[in-house]
């Protein structure tokens, strides 16, 4: 693997959780939106991330020529769990029994896969930073 190799791995992982990051503050968001274009209240929305590269892929080829790949958002998919009910008759949500259906948004699990997604984060700068540093002294050693 080489040094910009492991850039490119950095440098993806940082892009995929800031995408993360960006569609859970979207959940925030939305957490009591109740009415979308298609008449239904928010649905939860979840990221899919990918390896560019398979486990079976890496254990058939040699190491040696063996490429590193870093990881890829391959889809969002919405969350398909049923609504919150919530009693509230003067929403202008609300049915005839009063109930307004409320996204499935739990701000607890959002919040958690927050804090995931920025340790995440942060552990792919850290890997960032160690090969940077790794590099200049390389270079230190070439003087």
């Amino acid at each position: 693997m080489s040094f910009l190799e492991s850039l490119n791995i950095s440098g993806s992982g940082l892009t995929a959780q800031r995408f993360r990051m960006d569609v859970i503050s979207e959940n925030i968001a939305n957490i009591d939106t109740t009415r979308t274009e298609n008449g239904e209240p928010y649905r939860r929305k979840m990221v899919v991330l990918t390896s560019e590269n398979s486990f079976k892929e890496m254990m058939v080829k040699n190491i040696k020529d063996y490429e590193a790949g870093g990881v890829e958002v391959s889809e969002i998919v919405e969350d398909q769990s049923e609504f919150k009910l919530v009693y509230d008759p003067e929403h202008p949500d609300a049915d005839m029994n009063g109930y307004v259906r409320m996204p499935n948004v739990d701000s607890l699990k959002e919040t958690v896969d927050m804090m995931e997604a920025y340790r995440a984060y942060q552990a792919n700068v850290t890997a960032l930073n160690t090969t940077k540093q790794m590099a200049v002294k390389a270079l230190e050693i070439g003087r």
